[in-house]
């Protein structure tokens, strides 16, 4: 392993899991210090997940801890989000965003700090609620980078950006921040850099050149029947089978109207009618999520979509045509491909080329590239693992990789460390390769 000039080589005390060393920069050497502090945060914050905008207490923590390095804080940005401002003489802007919010997910990791959360949803039903995102990882590692680069200021010249931003699990949050008018007041970013946990072996980064996240569109699906007593299904227009039909339907799209050179990824999550077994409902609704990674092929999966659902309701003799209502909305996130090998290359030099892999774009979605997209700015955006190494290397060798929970499952937690180490590291070293002294 290469060692940067003036720098030592050191192990992280608290990894048990870790067989590599990380290589520190000068901004990076208070690390070892600072994590005890960061794993008590990210436990804490883990403990106390806060739905899509109603993330205060995540919010008012890193607004606190903005402050404390001496950061300029704007609150409220976006109705939850938080801005800080750290300038330090001449030189670029660099904007590092971290996403708050956690989903309305009960917990079954079994950790000794494991969510015990409940909240109202913004349709007023109770729920329980869980960091099943890592969104809690990424909340302190970004308050771990912006800390070391406030306490290594002669070390560089020019401006932090940091951004905790809510609401990304409803992809609203990004853009409710660029809406927000306070939001055309800060300093335009040079580049906008940001990350996210993923299944993989804790210490290790990957990332790629172009598209790395796939556009995302959810839809409910309101289908129209006659109800009718159960013994007496011909005097109805039963939407349950209609629904039913369309859901098999739909499944045909990728199948068969997708060139197996292209890809999309149609899934129904949610199918709901009736309440009772003898009585044939008014209505279905089905809510289904679509990921594209080509506009052409999501304009075509769309329209067969609607052509497919209006068709089966027909077919029914339906006494009204179904209603389609858009839910959200996530654009491909696509990395500056001169921005991108310029990160990757820090992340070479500093991890190790072995910890450093190229991926390929993944069918989960993201609302980052709204930053990008809003300063016109070129972005770069990461992948870290988060799985301990030897339980992922193990389900790889027995081919059962797809056993580990993923991202959104109840039983998701990814090991402390190194994983909380590797993101603050990659956050530093991403920053300093434009924060140049």
């Amino acid at each position: 392993m290469k060692q940067n000039a003036g720098s030592k080589t050191r192990r992280n005390p608290a990894t048990s899991n870790a067989k590599t060393t990380a290589v520190a920069s000068d901004e990076i050497a208070g690390l070892n210090k600072l994590l005890p502090d960061l794993e008590a945060l990210y436990k804490d914050i883990h403990s106390h997940p806060e739905l899509s905008m109603q993330e205060t207490r995540t919010a008012r923590i890193a607004a606190q801890r903005l402050r404390a390095a001496g950061y300029e804080v704007t609150t409220g940005v976006g109705k939850t989000g938080v801005v800080g401002l750290l300038r330090n003489g001449d030189g670029p802007t660099v904007m590092l965003r971290a996403d708050m919010d956690a989903l309305p997910v009960k917990e079954q990791t079994g950790l000794p700090y494991a969510s015990t959360v409940t909240a109202k949803d913004r349709d007023g039903n109770t729920v329980p609620v869980m960091h099943a995102c890592g969104h809690d990882m990424h909340v302190a590692c970004l308050v771990g980078a912006t800390t070391l680069l406030a306490t290594t200021r002669d070390n560089w010249r020019g401006g932090i950006m940091a951004v905790f931003q809510p609401a990304e699990e409803t992809a609203e949050g990004a853009q409710a921040m660029v809406n927000d008018k306070r939001f055309a007041e800060f300093p335009k970013p040079d580049v906008v850099l940001g990350q996210h946990v993923m299944v993989g072996p804790a210490g290790a980064i990957g990332g790629r050149k172009g598209v790395i996240t796939s556009a995302a569109d959810s839809f409910e699906i309101r289908m129209f029947g006659r109800g009718a007593h159960g013994s007496m299904p011909q005097a109805s227009i039963d939407p349950v089978i209609m629904a039913a039909s369309t859901v098999l339907r739909l499944q045909t799209i990728v199948s068969r109207e997708i060139a197996a050179t292209d890809a999309a990824v149609v899934t129904i999550g949610s199918l709901q009618a009736g309440t009772k077994e003898n009585v044939i409902p008014d209505e279905a609704i089905i809510k289904l999520n679509v990921r594209t990674f080509d506009e052409a092929v999501r304009k075509r999966v769309l329209a067969a979509i609607t052509r497919i659902v209006n068709a089966e309701a027909e077919a029914s003799g339906a006494p009204k045509p179904p209603e389609i209502k858009a839910l959200d909305r996530y654009s491909l996130v696509s990395n500056d491909a001169e921005a991108t090998e310029r990160v990757a290359e820090a992340f070479r030099r500093h991890f190790s080329r072995e910890h450093v892999v190229q991926v390929q774009a993944t069918s989960a979605s993201e609302d980052f590239g709204s930053f990008g997209t809003y300063w016109g700015a070129p972005s770069v955006f990461w992948f870290i693992g988060g799985t301990d190494r030897a339980v992922y290397q193990k389900a790889k060798a027995a081919g059962r990789v797809h056993d580990i929970p993923t991202n959104h499952n109840p039983r998701f937690a990814p090991v402390i460390h190194p994983t909380l180490q590797t993101g603050v590291e990659a956050l530093v070293v991403a920053a300093k390769t434009w924060l140049a002294k």
